[in-house]
């Protein structure tokens, strides 16, 4: 019998993406116009190979990310952690406030984000924090390392990385 050793599988299929519409928040008074992009999602999945020679069935790893990327799939993204963004609830509507801005959105229009921007590296943090959240996903493969990347446009990726503590 072989001794224990960890592996590191990449995940990068087609179908793991979502488009999505946007603006990134510069500072208290500059923003960008609003816009989309085809975001790509791939991961770095570090965990244990079992005595069958494998760590676990693919699928379910790829099932997770596409999960995730479903749920904000043609939605308008919204940071709900800016400093500089005030969203004041219109009962079916909402208005994002920026500078001398006021954007009226309908709420089924959009996905409310606990992140700071919508940017590619808080989307690639999000992501990740969502994976570690679901503790069987985590405990059950014996995940031990997982990075994110998202992509908003080819050449263009932001990752983060979770390590778990030794």
């Amino acid at each position: 019998m072989t001794e224990p050793y960890t592996v590191t599988i990449e995940l990068f299929k087609e179908d793991m993406k979502f488009s999505a519409g946007h603006f990134t928040v510069f500072s208290p008074s500059h923003r960008e116009r609003l816009h989309g992009h085809n975001f790509k999602v791939k991961a770095s999945i570090t965990l244990s190979v079992s005595e069958n020679g494998m760590p676990a069935d693919y699928n379910i790893f790829k099932d997770k990310l596409r999960g995730l990327c479903g749920e904000l799939d043609e939605y308008f993204l919204i940071p709900t952690l800016s400093p500089h963004l005030k969203i004041l609830d219109l009962g079916d509507k909402l208005e994002i406030l920026h500078a001398e801005d006021k954007l009226l959105f309908y709420k089924k229009d959009l996905k409310l984000l606990p992140i700071s921007n919508s940017t590619v590296e808080e989307l690639a943090f999000y992501l990740t924090q969502q994976c570690i959240a679901d503790k069987s996903f985590m405990i059950d493969y014996g995940v031990q390392a997982l990075e994110v990347k998202v992509a908003s446009g080819e050449g263009q990726y932001a990752a983060y990385k979770w390590e778990r503590n030794k």
